[in-house]
C-alpha cells in the first residue's frame, strides 16, 4: 500500500510547528506497524475552509493518475472543512480506488467505517442541490421560450440560435426510413442491421464523438422512435437526474414536461409518431421472454469474443454479431448441440477411463511424494527471504523519520526493497498452487466421483455443464474449443 499523507496546521506559529512534528511521528509508527509504504507527505500551513491549498491539490492530482492506494489524515478535518471539497475526496474513495484512512478511527473505507463522511458529503448535497435547482429553472425558462436546451441536437436536426432546423444531409431521411420500415413491420434489431451493413452513419457518428460506434444499435433506433421533436414540437424535460449525485435519470410526467407544438419543422407526420407508438406498445407485450438454453452464456465466438445465440431452426448456435449485424461483423460460426452434448459427455467418460487406470493412479502418485519434500523446503526458505525484506521496510521508514536518509533515497530503496518482495511472493503462489495440485490421489478419486454421480444420468444437465466448464469458444469452422475446470495429463 503506497500512503499519501496529508497533514495540515492552520499557521506557522511554534506551537503549529511542534504539531506538525508530532503528527508525522504517528504517521511513521501507523505506517511501520502496517508494513505500508509512505508515497509522500503532503504538508500545508493554512485554513481548511478553503481548497486552494496547494500540496491538497497536488495530492488530489496525484489521485487521479493513481500514484497512491491510501490517503491517511489525522482526521477528516485536516482534509476539508467545507462540504464540496469533502464530496470530491468522497470521489476518489469511490470512483479511483483510493482508500481513506483518518487516525481517529471516525474513517476507514477499507473497512466500511465511513460514518462522519456522509454529514460532509450532505452538506455539498445541499449546495449543489440549489446550485442545481437554479440551472433547471434557467432551462425552464430558456424551454418556455422555444429554445432546444440539449448538448446535442436529436439526429437529422442541428441547433442554430438555441432553435431546431433539419439538416441539409442523409440524416432527416434515415429518421424517415427508420419509422416507415418499423411500420411495414421489421424490427429494432433487423432496421438496425441493414443500416449498419449499408455502412449508414450512426448519430455518435455524425455527432463527432470520439468513441463513436460503426454499428447501430437497438438503443439508438429506439431513441429515434421514442423522440417526439420529430413531430415539430419542442419537448423538453422527458428525463430529470434521480439526484446531484447521482446520473441516473427518471422519466417525468408529461404534466411536468415542456410541450410546446410546432417550434420547428417537423421530419415525420403526428399520425406516423403516434402510430410508431401504439405498435411499439402492442409488440412489447407479444414478445416472447427469451429463452435460455444449455449453453447460453458459456459458448463464445473465438473470433469476436460475442457470446453465441441459440437459433432453433439450425438446432444449434450462431455468433451473436453474425446474427445481429450479418456477414460484414462476423461468421456464422455454426455448432450443433447435440453435438456439443456429444462431445463433452464423450470427453468425461475418456476421463473417467483413463483414470480407472491402476498404472497412471501409481506413476501419478510417486511423482507427487517425490516433489512434494522440495516443494516445501523451497517454499519454508522463500517464506525466511520475503519476512527478511519486509523487515528492511521497517528499517528504512525509521531511518527516515531520524532523517538519516532523505526521501528520494527512501523512495529507491523502498521500490527495490518491493520489487524483490513481490517476485518472491509470486514465486511462493506458484509453489503453493503447485502443492495443492499435487493431492493428485484425493483429487482425482474426487473428480472420479463427481464425475460417475453426473454420468448417472446420461445427460449433460446446466449442473454438470456449469461445474465442469469454465467457457467454451467456437471456431470460425465450427470446432469448439473446451476449457474444462480441470486439467489432468493425458496417457502416454
Amino acid at each position: 500500500m503506497r500512503c499519501a499523507v496529508y497533514i495540515r496546521v492552520s499557521t506557522d506559529k511554534e506551537e503549529q510547528k511542534a504539531s506538525l512534528k508530532y503528527q508525522k511521528e504517528l504517521f511513521y509508527k501507523f505506517i511501520e506497524e502496517k508494513e505500508w509504504d509512505i508515497f509522500e507527505f503532503y504538508v500545508d500551513v493554512q485554513s481548511g475552509t478553503t481548497a486552494k491549498r496547494k500540496n491538497l491539490q497536488r495530492m488530489i492530482e496525484d489521485a487521479q493518475d493513481k500514484k497512491y492506494d491510501i490517503i491517511l489524515a489525522k482526521e477528516l478535518s485536516r482534509l476539508a472543512r467545507n462540504g464540496e471539497l469533502s464530496y470530491k475526496i468522497k470521489n476518489l474513495c469511490e470512483n479511483q480506488g483510493i482508500h481513506i484512512i483518518t487516525l481517529d478511527n471516525a474513517i476507514n473505507t477499507l473497512t466500511g467505517n465511513t460514518n462522519m463522511f456522509g454529514l460532509y458529503a450532505w452538506m455539498y448535497e445541499q449546495e449543489s442541490q440549489n446550485t442545481s435547482n437554479r440551472v433547471k429553472e434557467t432551462l425552464r425558462t430558456r424551454a418556455k421560450k422555444g429554445l432546444f436546451k440539449g448538448s446535442h441536437a436529436p439526429f437529422g436536426y442541428e441547433v442554430k440560435d438555441g432553435k431546431l432546423y433539419i439538416r441539409d444531409d442523409e440524416t432527416p431521411e434515415i429518421v424517415r426510413r427508420i419509422y416507415r420500415e418499423y411500420i411495414e413491420g421489421s424490427g429494432r434489431e433487423s432496421i438496425g442491421r441493414r443500416l449498419y451493413n449499408e455502412d449508414i452513419r450512426t448519430p455518435a457518428a455524425v455527432a463527432g464523438r470520439i468513441n463513436a460506434n460503426d454499428k447501430w444499435n437497438d438503443s439508438t433506433i429506439k431513441l429515434i422512435l421514442t423522440n417526439p421533436h420529430y413531430t415539430g414540437d419542442l419537448v423538453q424535460g422527458r428525463t430529470t437526474s434521480v439526484s446531484v449525485t447521482s446520473k441516473k435519470r427518471k422519466q417525468q410526467p408529461k404534466s411536468k414536461q415542456f410541450i410546446i407544438p410546432n417550434t420547428h419543422e417537423a421530419i415525420i407526420s403526428k399520425e406516423m409518431f403516434e402510430t410508431v407508438q401504439n405498435l411499439m406498445k402492442q409488440r412489447r407485450k407479444f414478445i416472447p421472454a427469451p429463452r435460455l438454453h444449455l449453453f447460453t452464456n458459456t459458448l463464445f465466438c473465438a473470433d469476436c469474443g460475442k457470446g453465441l445465440w441459440f437459433r432453433s431452426n439450425r438446432k444449434g448456435y450462431i455468433c451473436g454479431s453474425y446474427a445481429r449485424y450479418g456477414k460484414k461483423a462476423c461468421t456464422a460460426h455454426t455448432i450443433k448441440e447435440k453435438f456439443l452434448i456429444e462431445t463433452i459427455l464423450s470427453d468425461i467418460r475418456m476421463l473417467i477411463q483413463d483414470i480407472d487406470k491402476e498404472y497412471y493412479v501409481k506413476e501419478l502418485e510417486a511423482k507427487s511424494r517425490k516433489s512434494k519434500n522440495v516443494l516445501q523446503q523451497r517454499l519454508d526458505k522463500t517464506k525466511k527471504q520475503i519476512s527478511v525484506l519486509k523487515g528492511r521496510k521497517r528499517k528504512y521508514i525509521n531511518m527516515l523519520a531520524d532523517e538519516l536518509i532523505s526521501h528520494d533515497d527512501y523512495s529507491e530503496m523502498t521500490q527495490e526493497n518491493n520489487d524483490e518482495i513481490a517476485q518472491l511472493v509470486e514465486k511462493k503462489n506458484e509453489m503453493l498452487s503447485f502443492l495443492e495440485s499435487e493431492q493428485v490421489i484425493e483429487n482425482i478419486d474426487k473428480l472420479k466421483k463427481e464425475l460417475l454421480h453426473f454420468l448417472n444420468f446420461d445427460e449433460l444437465t446446466p449442473e454438470i455443464l456449469h461445474r465442469l466448464i469454465n467457457q467454451i469458444d467456437v471456431k470460425a469452422d465450427g470446432t469448439p474449443v473446451i476449457h474444462y475446470r480441470f486439467a489432468v495429463p493425458k496417457i502416454k
